[in-house]
């Protein structure tokens, strides 16, 4: 009995560092998968899992509306050839009825086909969606759907390729928000970072100067509150008489404005101006503007038509009337992988989002900022009076 009890003993205490290491394993998975590398590497992932599913649920099915389209253009081609065999009467063609008669048919033929155009009709003959519903064309609408852009080209059309679409954007809209979370709160620390260190330029004598102005200010508003110190406000009035003084001396004490300066001072909480944000936004949508306008000038894009692709696509509008084309989705197995131009469409896509993301963050805390600043100075207003 006693070698039995002995034994559980130690096939528990064998169990459980191996189930305590499960736990921390599945712990430390779970952290880096909703870090921010975790999570770029999650959607991608499920971008690329999801353009194979739907590849493999709609590739090679055929297109009800491809096949219509089809069958009416070749049933009018022969109901005009009929017309005119009927009209053609001792080599003599009746131009009056023959016009009148072209012109009723053709009529009927662009109702029909502006119909079948509403429902997906592109115009060619792929009636299995071997070219829609390539990777490339897979990826592109999975990275569509999760981030609720919707052109609106290309969707599934089988049963199971909506029940999987459904289920797809479900899952997907709520982790492509997290991206845009995380990605742009660091995006957005990083450039105040950049902004604070290489545009304010912290450590010029100048800025220093302006900054140490702008905090006496601010303690002198804070002594007239309370009207308590009197000595502070002295000293800062001294302190501004120096730094007007200084002029060519700006060189030599420097380093204690920047010192002086740099007390409480801390990168994040600078805030980016509004106008700053709108050059960064504005440069972003219309770089990718000159690329897609090269790449699609067989299409017919203009400048301007690319730009409103960008803005509609990054907005996440999503209109759908400018959609990239056949310079986008590869022909071939290894042609559609390694396709660059796809790749850098679905790549300026995600990164512009969050871009886009960034500038708002950055946006809403300088508004937030100018705010709190006016609240300030009209208080002050109302308390001299």
């Amino acid at each position: 009995m006693d070698r039995r009890k002995s034994f559980r003993r130690q096939s528990r205490r064998y169990r459980r560092p191996w189930l305590k290491k499960c736990k921390e394993f599945i712990r430390t998975f779970i952290a880096f998968m909703f870090s921010n590398v975790g999570i770029i590497g999650l959607v991608v992932g499920y971008t690329i899992a999801g353009s194979f599913i739907f590849q493999f649920l709609e590739r090679g099915k055929l297109i009800e509306v491809h096949v219509n389209a089809i069958g009416n253009r070749t049933l009018f081609a022969r109901k005009l050839w009929n017309l005119t065999m009927d009209l053609n009467v001792n080599v003599k063609l009746r131009e009056k009825e023959y016009r009148a008669l072209m012109d009723r048919e053709l009529i009927e033929f662009q109702k029909i086909f502006v119909n079948l155009t509403r429902k997906g009709f592109d115009g060619s003959d792929d009636i299995k969606g071997e070219k829609s519903w390539s990777f490339a064309g897979a990826f592109l609408f999975s990275l569509t759907v999760i981030t609720t852009i919707g052109y609106g080209n290309i969707w599934p059309r089988t049963p199971n390729g909506k029940i999987v679409s459904i289920v797809y954007a479900i899952i997907g809209m709520p982790l492509f928000l997290l991206y845009l979370s995380n990605i742009g709160d660091v995006m957005a620390r990083s450039f105040k970072w950049i902004y604070a260190n290489l545009c304010l330029c912290r450590w010029c004598p100048g800025v220093a100067k302006r900054r140490a102005e702008r905090r006496i200010r601010r303690d002198q508003q804070m002594n007239e509150y309370d009207s308590e110190n009197s000595s502070s406000s002295t000293s800062s009035a001294v302190v501004k008489l120096e730094i007007n003084a200084m002029g060519p001396r700006a060189s030599v004490v420097s380093e204690d404005l920047t010192a002086y300066s740099d007390e409480s001072y801390d990168v994040q909480n600078v805030t980016v101006p509004v106008t700053v944000c709108l050059m960064i936004m504005v440069g972003y949508i219309c770089g990718g503007a000159i690329l897609f306008c090269q790449w699609e000038y067989d299409s017919g894009w203009t400048f301007l038509d690319a730009s409103y692709f960008c803005f509609i696509s990054l907005s996440t509008i999503g209109f759908g009337d400018f959609v990239p084309g056949d310079k986008i989705y590869g022909q071939g197995k290894i042609e559609e992988i390694l396709e660059l131009k796809f790749v850098f469409c679905s790549m300026y896509l995600m990164l512009g989002m969050a871009l886009i993301a960034m500038c708002f963050n950055l946006m809403q805390e300088e508004v937030i900022h100018k705010i709190r600043s006016t609240i300030r100075t009209v208080k002050y207003i109302f308390r001299c009076r």
